[in-house]
């Protein structure tokens, strides 16, 4: 069996790798975030049917996290993030020709491809706690998530250049940016195929197999905690994805600008507004999760949770006081992506301890695929709501599940 000091390199590099395909990662879910729901309303005709975008998104993820996340049990982290990257790529080429095409169906099955290839990407935070021990999880696993901050920042950012250069060679109105997605895929799956050695759970599963029962990396089994992990990580996920679906949306009444209104100064206008507003909010999301994993591992996973859930609060607050003011919304998507960093980051590492190394992959799909699954629906929902009642309830209405899911944190202390 390797001592620590070999495990510890390991986790190194493993930590490294994993980080440096999240940059890649991210410049494709930033592009696919913001320009989705533009892309929807476009092609249908009906802004209220905007949220299949980010539905599409999310429900692809949901599919394939219970599937990818029992081929990563059985070959290993670094087969399902590659395949995760291969379906993205196909998704990226099928929301191009959609877009071409003017076939609304083509683009959410192009989405939910990409949401696929989502799916992946979200196995990268529990693949950086293989290995790692139980005083470095929550660092480990918040240094993955934050890697997201470069990509994911600089993806909603390569709107406009990506519109300028997608002109250019002949692409059609609000896909430029998939240019770079389809760079960054490749890149990333690349990466994978070659760096990612040893495998970090078959090797963590060799290390517990070799160990026996007294292991390192074998742990209690806390099933209640870990079902209350899960429900914390869907309610920071489904209430951060239908608000943020409709941002965009709901950004373009403010600015006065349709969503369709083709290459004019209109169109550059709202890019650049929803790319600029898109960006912080994916800051927000990834910038301070190393923070949120420090917390995590001093002063403990629930109340790191109970402090995103609070972040929420305060977001939602704001976009429900001022629902029509552009900063305020810059603001109240900036808190969203923070409440949703620290209740992701601590819930993951809280599932993760509670769970046996041979149970993980299972449990860790179960919550991918409950945390997708609700953001779909969430998100369908949320468009629903935006062309009702409007912005400022919808975040009323995600200030509910905040509420339910701060009552039931004693459940995570168990």
């Amino acid at each position: 069996m390797p001592d620590a000091p070999e495990v510890a390199r390991i986790q190194g590099r493993t930590v490294r790798v994993l980080a440096a395909g999240q940059v890649l990662g991210g410049v494709s879910f930033g592009a696919t975030v913001s320009l989705g729901a533009l892309l929807a309303a476009d092609l249908s005709g009906q802004e209220s049917l905007s949220g299949f975008a980010t539905a599409s998104v999310t429900l692809g993820a949901a599919l394939c996290a219970i599937p990818l996340a029992r081929l990563a049990g059985r070959r290993g982290r670094r087969f399902a993030l590659t395949l995760g990257n291969a379906f993205a790529l196909v998704g990226i080429a099928i929301v191009i020709s959609a877009a071409a095409l003017r076939l609304f169906p083509l683009l959410l099955a192009g989405v939910i491809l990409i949401g696929a290839g989502n799916a992946g990407n979200l196995q990268s935070r529990f693949a950086a706690t293989d290995l790692a021990t139980p005083q470095r999880r929550g660092r480990d696993l918040g240094t993955v998530v934050w890697a997201t901050t470069v990509g994911g920042v600089l993806g909603p950012l390569m709107i406009t250049p990506g519109e300028a250069l997608g002109a250019v060679v002949g692409m059609p109105p609000l896909t430029g940016a998939y240019l770079f997605s389809i760079v960054a895929q490749l890149a990333a799956l690349i990466l994978y195929l070659i760096a990612l050695r040893p495998d970090p759970l078959a090797f963590a599963q060799h290390i517990a197999r070799s160990a026996g029962p007294s292991g390192p990396v074998v742990e209690a089994d806390r099933p209640v905690a870990a079902r209350y992990a899960m429900l914390a990580v869907a309610s920071s996920h489904v209430v951060m994805a239908s608000v943020m679906a409709m941002t965009p949306i709901h950004l373009s009444h403010i600015a006065h600008v349709g969503p369709h209104t083709g290459h004019g100064g209109g169109t550059t206008q709202l890019t650049l507004l929803v790319g600029t507003t898109i960006a912080l909010h994916v800051l927000g999301m990834y910038g301070a999760s190393p923070l949120f994993g420090w917390l995590a591992d001093r002063i403990g996973r629930v109340t790191t949770v109970l402090t995103g859930l609070g972040i929420l609060t305060l977001s939602l607050a704001i976009l429900t006081l001022w629902p029509e003011r552009q900063p305020a919304v810059v603001i109240g998507l900036f808190l969203l992506g923070l409440g949703w960093s620290a209740g992701t980051v601590a819930g993951s590492a809280l599932l993760t301890e509670s769970t046996p190394i041979a149970r993980r992959p299972r449990r860790q799909g179960l919550s991918d695929t409950t945390m997708t699954a609700s953001a779909a629906v969430g998100a369908v929902l949320a468009g629903v709501v935006l062309d009702g009642p409007g912005y400022g309830a919808l975040a009323l209405i995600a200030l509910g599940i905040v509420a339910v899911a701060a009552l039931l944190s004693p459940l995570g202390r168990r």
